[in-house]
Formats: structure tokens, C-alpha cells, sequence
């Protein structure tokens, strides 16, 4: 689980799941083999199709001075008809409700 950080939940996402695609957020120093021995292995599926972007870091500031955030990578991978990945929940905040 080292190069996968999240998986992405957007719209486009969504509509790509029903073609046997799945969004994430991996580390920018991880390589396409890395990433899909790391899915075969993790989720017990076949990749048959790897497409990656490498992402901008956004601009944040901190007072007077400007700064950024690192750039990232995001992968599409395709697996083969009959195998899926089960998506994984957003995090939720657990409010306590005895207090």
C-alpha cells in the first residue's frame, strides 16, 4: 500500500466504474509497474490497461509568502470484465451523540 494514497470519488470517476475503471491518487515517484504488481497483488484482480496524469501542485499562501504543494500523479486503471475492486468509503466523522 505504499504508492496508492486514495481513491478518487468525482463524477467522472463514477461513469468510469461502470466501464470496469478505477480512479486513484498515487505517490508522483511511483512507476506504472509499481502501481499495477501492487493492484494484482493487493486486490487478487488482472490490470489490463494503465493511464496516468501527472497533476499540478496547487498554490497555498501563509501570510506574505507564497508557496505550493507537491504535484501528483493520477492513475485510471482498467481491469478485465469479471473482475472488480470494491470502492472504498469516503472517511466519515464520527460524532458522539451521549455527549
Amino acid at each position: 500500500m505504499d504508492g496508492i494514497k486514495y481513491a478518487v470519488f468525482t463524477d467522472k470517476s463514477s461513469r468510469l466504474t461502470e466501464k470496469n475503471q478505477y480512479t486513484s491518487n498515487v505517490e508522483s515517484g511511483s512507476t506504472r509497474t509499481e502501481i499495477k504488481h501492487w493492484v494484482e497483488l493487493f486486490f487478487g484482480v488482472k490490470v489490463i490497461a494503465m493511464n496516468s496524469q501527472r497533476l499540478p501542485g496547487k498554490g497555498r499562501r501563509m501570510g506574505p509568502i507564497m508557496g505550493h504543494t507537491m504535484h501528483y500523479r493520477r492513475m485510471i486503471i482498467t481491469l478485465q470484465p469479471g473482475y472488480s475492486i470494491p470502492l472504498l468509503r469516503k472517511k466519515e466523522k464520527n460524532f458522539n451523540q451521549n455527549t
